[in-house]
């Protein structure tokens, strides 16, 4: 029987037991699609990653991304994760190293360092976010989380539909007491949501300016539909994704911009998400998503 290690880690977040649980399956090189997909749905997280090894040499590592139902072209919270891992497992994680993880969506770059004395790691998106087409009315998305068309909107931020990778409906709200009384009707949301593929709905994610911690710029929830729809404690590619609705309705000034996204909050799962934006001649240049993981636990799978 072979053996495989497996580590626990709750990324986007300096404490155990908060942020966005991630299992890591090492030394996953003999496991099919089908091992992986039946490995991902044992753990029953958000997403579970399998280490391989890279196709260039010159890389880390490649790593595949599941969810209990389906494999993820590129996620972040399991990129975060995956490259704190890897390098603290190499000894490396409390010096600056600067390596790529081979995605499905393609090389991506990664930065590790110690960052306010944890493990701190960012990536490069390596899709920027793309405007996509959004046939639904507003008001009827609004109403799909139980808020009234007034609580929908501010400022000049607008009902939207973003792309890095990952499709997400993004959301804004007026702020903090409508953010918390969101509840998606799963019905109604599957008959006017556009879909991320062929068997999955693009998920709303909803953020307004007011925050919970000073350092903030935005407070985000994000919600998975499905029967039943859960609630995710932190979102790296719906960050990589908002990072274009920042772009166009706020207009960031040209150079580096850094903001942190509050998430998790109101499931007792704190997570800080840091968005870095490098605009160029008003456009977005380049863009990355950051934050720290906590090893919680490690073992052995008999897989």
């Amino acid at each position: 029987m072979l053996t495989r290690n497996y580590l626990l880690y709750d990324v986007f977040t300096t404490e155990r037991l908060a942020g966005n649980p991630l299992a890591v399956v090492l030394d996953s090189k003999g496991l099919d699609t089908a091992a992986m997909q039946a490995t991902a749905r044992e753990f029953n997280l958000s997403e579970t990653v399998f280490v391989l090894p890279p196709d260039n040499p010159k890389h880390r590592a490649r790593i595949r991304i599941f969810t209990p139902d389906y494999e993820m072209p590129f996620a972040g919270h399991p990129t975060v994760g995956s490259a704190i891992a890897l390098a603290e497992m190499a000894g490396d994680g409390d010096t600056a190293g600067i390596f790529v993880l081979e995605e499905n969506i393609g090389p991506v770059r990664c930065a590790v360092s110690k960052h306010d004395g944890a493990t701190f790691a960012e990536f490069d998106l390596a899709k920027l976010p793309e405007p996509l087409e959004l046939v639904a009315d507003p008001e009827a998305i609004g109403a799909a989380l139980g808020l009234g068309p007034h609580e929908v909107g501010f400022e000049n931020h607008r009902v939207s539909f973003w792309s890095a990778g990952v499709p997400y409906v993004t959301i804004p709200v007026a702020g903090l007491e409508a953010a918390a009384r969101i509840r998606l009707d799963n019905q109604a949301w599957s008959e006017l949501a556009p879909r991320k593929s062929e068997w999955a709905l693009a998920s709303p994610y909803v953020y307004c300016r007011e925050t919970v911690n000073y350092d903030s710029a935005f407070h985000v929830r994000m919600i998975v539909p499905g029967n039943p729809s859960y609630e995710d404690p932190a979102t790296g590619s719906a960050a990589a994704a908002f990072a274009g609705a920042i772009m166009h309705y706020d207009g960031p000034r040209e150079g580096v911009s850094q903001l942190w996204i509050e998430q998790g909050l109101e499931m007792g799962r704190p997570s800080r998400i840091r968005l870095e934006l490098n605009v160029e001649g008003g456009k977005l240049a380049a863009a990355r998503i950051g934050g720290h993981a906590v090893k919680v636990a490690e073992g052995k799978l008999f897989v």
